[in-house]
Formats: structure tokens, C-alpha cells, sequence
């Protein structure tokens, strides 16, 4: 399956401008323990902290996000490919944007 992540990114960032918590996600990909998930956020809003699954990945395609864990916080522009911390994290949209999500689960 090939899928094109501008569409899906622009599809997602569309539906998240209208959602009334200004987010859409959708799974794109599951074989196994392998997930890939688009995210899209608009500006200021947050996923909560949660904890991390055993291994992932966070790919910026469009925007600027801040992932944040206990005592520190980074900035991440489109293009950016980042492993996700090991212990609980947040995620905030510093502007409207749009992340691909790569978990393994157990």
C-alpha cells in the first residue's frame, strides 16, 4: 500500500479546523506491532501527557510542535524526525501542524 502523506496531511489538518477540540487522527498503517498514525493539531492544542509506548517516532510534515516530558521541552519543525521519550510525554501544536506517529506496541 503506498499513501500519500501530503493528501493525508491536508485531509487531517482540514478535519482538525473544524473538530471542536482542533485535532483529527487517523491510523494509516498497522502490521503487528507496527502503528503509523497521522496527527493533525491546530495551533495550541495539546495531546496530554501519556505514556510512551516501548518504541516510537515522531516525523513533523507540516508546522511546529513542542514535545514535552518532566523538566523539558522541545521544539520541532516540518521535516524533523524525533525517537519519542522513553517516560511520560506531551505533545503541543506551536502552530497548525501535522505529525506522523511510528509505535511499536507490545
Amino acid at each position: 500500500m503506498i499513501l500519500d502523506l501530503t493528501a493525508l496531511a491536508d485531509e487531517h489538518l482540514a478535519a482538525a479546523r473544524t473538530a471542536p477540540h482542533g485535532r483529527s487522527a487517523h491510523l494509516v498503517m498497522h502490521d503487528g506491532v507496527l502503528r503509523q498514525t497521522v496527527i493533525a493539531l491546530t495551533s495550541g492544542t495539546s495531546l496530554d501527557e501519556h505514556n510512551a509506548p516501548p518504541a516510537a517516532s515522531l516525523q513533523v510534515l507540516r508546522g511546529r510542535v513542542k514535545l514535552t516530558a518532566a523538566g523539558w521541552s522541545e521544539e520541532l519543525t516540518a521535516a524533523a524526525l524525533r525517537m519519542i521519550p522513553k517516560e511520560r510525554h506531551g505533545l503541543t501544536a506551536v502552530e497548525d501542524a501535522v505529525v506522523l506517529l511510528t509505535a511499536v506496541n507490545d
